[in-house]
């Protein structure tokens, strides 16, 4: 009689643990705005775009938004320009815009190519490719901050179109106004808007934090689940603070716009996508709304 080895039965449980999910969240479409340090790292952007071409062939429907502001960064730095932001927004002339343009094209084209190289069918686009997004002149607090934009439309008809024939959609954030001109605009937002307008099951936003932390001292405090009015109220009582405080918000406006979870992960941990999609515990933060079940309780 063969024995079986107690690491291929440790690889049973672990697919036995993921079909509930797998179950759930077929034929869902899931948005994942994609970013960070995890874009930055060749290794991390493989097992990235690796998990949302397994999500794929599981059942799943991913549309994957990017942005690549470390990289406009660096290309903007070589031509002499100093960037500049204003309430994390990058300010950006026309110059700046153009780089972005270049720079998110080519960041898009690879991410294709690299899904496509796994198998996967994949079309890279921009916010104004099909009239995918329209936006206006971002003014925050009154302030002038160049081409940038805020989502005022998506037009989902494109997005269906393609995730209906089986292709991942690979969204870059350069939107026009209605008069033809050209803005960057912030990934998070994007993403936040495509997942609203498609209503989305799942909203992931990988990031350079393990999560929402219940003691913002303590790095294993990680809370694993939690209402949108649950957060809402560690916003108010202090609990969340800082730089989490736009993110978390943003993340309960997306429910409140129909949105079912919205995850934050760390994009720098080797299948964050797996890890938090198809095990009990998660390793980063699920915000629910009212209708959804918790799946993990301390």
């Amino acid at each position: 009689m063969q024995m079986v080895k107690q690491e291929d039965l440790d690889k049973t449980k672990i697919l036995i643990e993921a079909l509930p999910y797998i179950q759930r969240f077929n034929g869902n479409i899931i948005v994942v705005k994609y970013g960070g340090s995890a874009m930055k790292d060749e290794e991390l952007q493989y097992h990235v775009i690796e998990d949302i071409v397994l999500l794929k062939l599981v059942g799943m429907r991913p549309i994957i938004v990017h942005g690549g502001g470390k990289e406009i960064s660096r290309w903007v730095a070589k031509t002499g320009i100093e960037p500049h932001f204003y309430n994390g927004l990058r300010i950006t002339d026309a110059d700046t815009l153009e780089i972005a343009k270049m720079v998110l094209g080519k960041v898009n084209s690879d991410l294709v190519s690299m899904a496509e190289a796994m198998g996967a069918d994949a079309v890279g686009i921009s916010g104004i490719d099909g009239g995918l997004l329209t936006v206006e002149k971002a003014m925050p607090d009154g302030k002038d901050i160049g081409y940038v934009g805020n989502v005022t439309q998506v037009d989902v008809k494109v997005l269906h179109d393609l995730v209906s024939n089986d292709f991942i959609p690979v969204i870059y954030p350069i939107a026009a106004d209605t008069d033809g001109q050209a803005y960057n605009v912030n990934a998070d937002h994007v993403a936040s808007a495509v997942a609203e307008a498609v209503c989305a099951d799942k909203l992931v936003y990988l990031s350079d934090i393990r999560g929402v932390y219940e003691d913002p001292d303590d790095p294993d405090s990680v809370i694993s689940e939690l209402y949108a009015k649950e957060a809402d109220q560690f916003v108010k009582n202090g609990i969340i603070t800082g730089g989490m405080v736009p993110k978390v918000e943003n993340c309960v406006d997306a429910i409140k716009n129909g949105v079912k979870r919205v995850h934050i992960i760390d994009g720098r941990v080797p299948h964050s996508l797996l890890l938090e999609f198809f095990t009990n515990r998660g390793i980063g933060t699920a915000i629910l709304s009212d209708s959804e079940r918790r799946y993990f309780k301390e």
